[in-house]
C-alpha cells in the first residue's frame, strides 16, 4: 500500500499503447512495473479529473484526498475495506489480502516465480514462495507430471 500512496504524477509513465509506473520500493530503490491495459483507462481518467482537486496545483501526490493532500495508506486501507463492504465481499479485504490474492493467481496460472517475485518487488523468491503456498490440488497435479516406468 506504501508504494501506492507514495506515487507522485511525475511516477506515471503513459502512452497510447503502454503505461508504467514508477514505484518507491524499501531501502529507496525504485522499481517499474507495467500498468494492465484496462486500468490505463482508469488512471487515465483519474489523471484527467486530479486538477480540479483541491489544491492539485500545489502536491505531486497521484492519488489525494478531499482536502487536497496526499492520500495515506490508512485512508487508502479504507477506501479498500469500503469497496470490499459494498461488493458483499464476507471476508475482510486488505491490501496484503489483495497482494496474496495477485501473487495465488500468478502462480496457479504457471507464471514463472521470478516474475512473480519481481511483480511483487520482492528481493528473496523465498517471500514470494510464502504468498504463493500450492493447494493439495496443485500437488496432485504435479505428481501427475511424473513418468512412472513399470
Amino acid at each position: 500500500m506504501r508504494e501506492v500512496v507514495r506515487l507522485d504524477i511525475d511516477d506515471v509513465q503513459m502512452s497510447a499503447r503502454k503505461g508504467k509506473l514508477r514505484l518507491h520500493g524499501k531501502g529507496g530503490k525504485f522499481r517499474e512495473v507495467d500498468i494492465h491495459p484496462k486500468l490505463r483507462n482508469e488512471l487515465q481518467l483519474w489523471l484527467d479529473e486530479r486538477p480540479n482537486w483541491p489544491r492539485a496545483d500545489d502536491n505531486r501526490a497521484l492519488f489525494l484526498n478531499a482536502k487536497g493532500g496526499r492520500l495515506t495508506a490508512r485512508a487508502a486501507s479504507g477506501i479498500i475495506a469500503g469497496i470490499a463492504q459494498t461488493a458483499g465481499l464476507d471476508d475482510p479485504t486488505t491490501a496484503h489480502v489483495l497482494c496474496h490474492t495477485l501473487a495465488t493467481t500468478l502462480v496457479r496460472g504457471k507464471t514463472d516465480l521470478v516474475l512473480v517475485a519481481e511483480i511483487l518487488g520482492h528481493a528473496r523468491l523465498e517471500t514470494t514462495r510464502r504468498y504463493s503456498l500450492p493447494s493439495d490440488k496443485d500437488k496432485e497435479d504435479a505428481l501427475k507430471l511424473i513418468t512412472v516406468d513399470r
